[in-house]
């Protein structure tokens, strides 16, 4: 651990930073270096070898980055680079002490990167700062859980506290966490999927009667036409592209719909064949559509209307059997404005038609999407219109077909199965109950949006954030500090160092926990957990290193251990659920349809699939017992004169908000995370060049016909090939642009994919870190 370590006011912007030309290729023998340079920095040979062998291996543990499903036979090393990326910084070597904290202020933590926050190792003891302080010094734990169970006794209402997660957290840990909530008094449990993919829920629940998707590993490769939209496999679902190979080499299509041109869609090296390590890889999109950000409601419309001139390759059957809406749908499709929709779109009529002849000649059909669509205004009527294309043609039920929302965080869907929602079904909370022997509260809870609106209105008083890094995943970053700086406390449960350890509330919390890679012993013994993966797949997971320090408690420990102090009088035997993560899973098989026999089934290699009304048996739970058609009025992003419509992004060193290092391989970018991507043309005709520096200032209309500005300041321009009118920059740097009331229609989700800016010059010589 460095022991002189500079601030991130002591670092000058751009003074490494350089920017070449992007890759050709993903993956291939440059990324397994890459892997293994940071895994036998941060772990050593000997540590890395044998931690690595066991990611996503049936009698190993899921890696703690994607989502993305285990192969029905994983292969030796089933994991990707940045798989190795997180694994590294969970499973390594170095320590944070409280010698650290004594070092360093909380100012001057607030002053440094997030990526030299994480990198400085694993949080060892629990840590409190008291009212006035400056500064954490170390705790014990009885200590640390009697400070938060005194500030969540002595609330007015169990509704001035909020219960955030993080998709890290595994099935157990989540379904205590939401009991112990509901069990208090609150459905404030916003997740990370508010942020994410939460208009994907909101949408597929409307069209298929469930919010998740409805294929698996099997129906990729199976597949005739695979669409990609809005979504980058190569940097945030890398083993995505092993399924996509087996695909193409099987015959499918693959279309690729994105306003960057992402390298892992032109071609892929699998470094664990022949070919990927001395050939030139797997081509792996077919087409290339560059859409304008937002434009994708437009293109599916416009490709309704395209097949709906073609009746020969409806599906009548499944139509006149599954679904509902069909006549009001085909009525709103039956004519398309193309001069719109090539405006909204910025493709050619060509390109639009081409799209719909790969759809006419294809018998089984997946759609993919990712954050490139959930994150605008409109995102759930988007994916609507998605859900409308499928069933013109009956792709929803068939092997081969269907829809793929890919998640993000392992686990993230996992945690909304097990009840962290802020909007929870009655069935649930009925099982609950009775399961239980309590009344669980039914007027919904905050979302995250919600939740930073409660903190800056005063609503709220105590945050708890069981993992992630909230402060830097949240829109509008200004707002957002001085919202939880409002609050009495502020906890944060996490394995290593980030920027919302530096954003406190009166008094806070550090409260170090167990990662995927580390046993968990308790007392009946070494513990298993489960999760499940963006297609259903629930399997066990069990960590096998020590425990980075003896006074770590797991997730579920800390829960229960709390709950016991809050809630003493309550009927729910915590300890026996904190000794033996089965009585959890008992519960859980009462409680979640799906999950019967849920230890027998666990132990199966690679677990069991949950059921899906949409998938198996083409029923569907919605307000009409079918699928249902959509109509959704066309929106369209319109920029003033001078302006960009602003997407954030990630880059290929970073997973979420945890930042690995500090380049962006696939882009070009080194050294640097301050920059703006845009076109040639576009800065041609807005006077800037490649390698000049501008803030950019993000436009927001207000009620009264106003506009209120925010400003990023300080980003080295990049000419890169995006789509026209449109630009890129990394999060959480650019999360500043975003304004808290910015987000999607039924869904709440913050739109970080449709920022309106302007770029000015640069009006300061150094920009802050975070």
């Amino acid at each position: 651990m460095r022991s002189a370590e500079p601030t991130g006011r002591d670092i000058p912007v751009d003074d490494d930073l350089s920017v070449g030309a992007p890759t050709s290729y993903a993956a291939g023998v440059p990324a397994v270096a890459r892997a293994l340079r940071i895994s036998v920095d941060q772990m050593g040979p000997t540590r890395a070898t044998r931690t690595l062998l066991r990611v996503n291996q049936p009698d190993g543990f899921d890696c703690p980055g994607c989502a993305w499903p285990d192969p029905a036979q994983t292969r030796r090393a089933e994991f990707c680079e940045n798989g190795a990326k997180a694994v590294a910084e969970e499973a390594t070597t170095r320590r944070v002490t409280p010698e650290l904290f004594a070092r360093h202020s909380i100012d001057d933590l607030y002053e440094s990167t997030d990526h030299w926050l994480g990198s400085q190792g694993r949080l060892t003891t629990p840590m409190y700062k008291a009212a006035g302080a400056d500064h954490y010094e170390p705790v014990s734990w009885d200590r640390a859980l009697d400070v938060l169970a005194t500030h969540l006794r002595g609330l007015d209402d169990p509704d001035e506290a909020v219960f955030y997660t993080s998709g890290r957290t595994s099935n157990e840990a989540a379904f205590v966490y939401q009991l112990f909530a509901r069990a208090f008094g609150t459905n404030n449990l916003p997740d990370c999927s508010n942020m994410c993919h939460e208009s994907s829920g909101s949408a597929l629940i409307e069209t298929i009667g469930v919010g998740k998707g409805t294929v698996s590993i099997e129906d990729l490769e199976q597949a005739e036409l695979i669409v990609i939209a809005g979504q980058n496999p190569a940097t945030n679902h890398p083993r995505m592209l092993s399924t996509l190979a087996t695909a193409k080499e099987r015959g499918a299509v693959v279309v690729a719909i994105n306003p960057l041109p992402e390298v892992g869609l032109k071609a892929f090296r699998d470094p664990q064949t022949v070919r990927g390590v001395v050939g030139g890889g797997v081509p792996i999109a077919d087409d290339f559509l560059q859409v304008r950000l937002g434009g994708d409601q437009a293109l599916f419309q416009a490709v309704g209307h395209l097949l709906l001139q073609r009746p020969e390759v409806l599906d009548r059957g499944f139509v006149e059997r599954h679904t509902s809406g069909f006549d009001a749908y085909a009525q709103a499709r039956a004519t398309v404005d193309w001069p719109l929709t090539e405006r909204a779109t910025g493709l050619s009529r060509a390109e639009v038609e081409r799209l719909a002849d790969r759809f006419a000649e294809s018998g089984a059909t997946v759609v993919c999407w990712a954050m490139g669509l959930t994150q605008h205004r409109h995102s759930v009527p988007t994916i609507r219109e998605i859900v409308n294309l499928l069933l013109l043609q009956g792709n929803i039920g068939r092997p081969g077909a269907g829809v793929c929302p890919v998640r993000g965080h392992s686990n993230v869907q996992g945690d909304r199965t097990m009840g962290i929602y802020e909007k929870p079904a009655e069935p649930f909370l009925a099982a609950l109950d009775a399961e239980f022997g309590i009344t669980a509260p039914r007027a919904h809870g905050h979302d995250v949006v919600e939740s930073i609106r409660a903190f800056r209105d005063r609503r709220a008083r105590v945050f708890v954030g069981m993992g992630g890094n909230f402060v830097r995943a949240t829109p509008d970053s200004a707002v957002t500090e001085e919202a939880l700086r409002q609050a009495d406390l502020t906890v944060q449960i996490s394995t290593k160092l980030n920027g919302s350890h530096a954003v406190t509330g009166r008094e806070a919390l550090i409260l170090p926990t167990l990662g995927r890679t580390e046993r968990d012993e308790q007392l009946t013994g070494s513990q298993r957990v489960t999760v499940e993966d963006s297609m259903s797949m629930v399997h066990a997971s069990q960590g096998r290193l020590r425990p980075a320090s003896a006074d770590l408690l797991s997730e579920v420990a800390i829960v229960c251990e709390l709950a016991r102090r809050v809630l003493p009088d309550a009927a729910i035997d915590w300890a026996a659920m904190r000794a033996d993560y089965r009585t959890i899973r008992a519960h859980v098989a009462r409680v979640v349809p799906g999950f019967e026999s849920y230890e027998s089934r666990i132990d199966r290699p690679g677990g069991f699939r949950l059921p899906s009304g949409a998938r198996d048996t083409r029923t569907f739970a919605t307000s009409t017992q079918r699928a249902r058609f959509t109509v959704n009025p066309l929106h369209v992003i319109d920029c003033p004169p001078g302006h960009l419509i602003l997407q954030t992004v990630r880059s290929h060193d970073q997973y979420n908000t945890t930042i690995y290092g500090l380049d962006d391989h696939y882009r070009g970018v080194h050294q640097g995370r301050r920059v703006v991507f845009v076109s040639p043309e576009d800065l041609t005709e807005l006077g800037y060049a490649d390698g000049d520096h501008v803030d950019l200032v993000s436009v927001w209309p207000l009620p009264d016909g106003g506009t209120q500005e925010r400003r990023a300041p300080r980003f080295r321009v990049v000419s890169y090939p995006t789509a026209r009118g449109c630009a890129a920059a990394y999060f959480p740097e650019t999360n500043v642009l975003v304004p808290l009331d910015a987000t999607a229609e039924t869904s709440n989700t913050p739109t970080s994919k449709s920022v309106v800016i302007r770029l000015e010059p640069a009006t300061a010589d150094r920009a802050p870190v975070r």
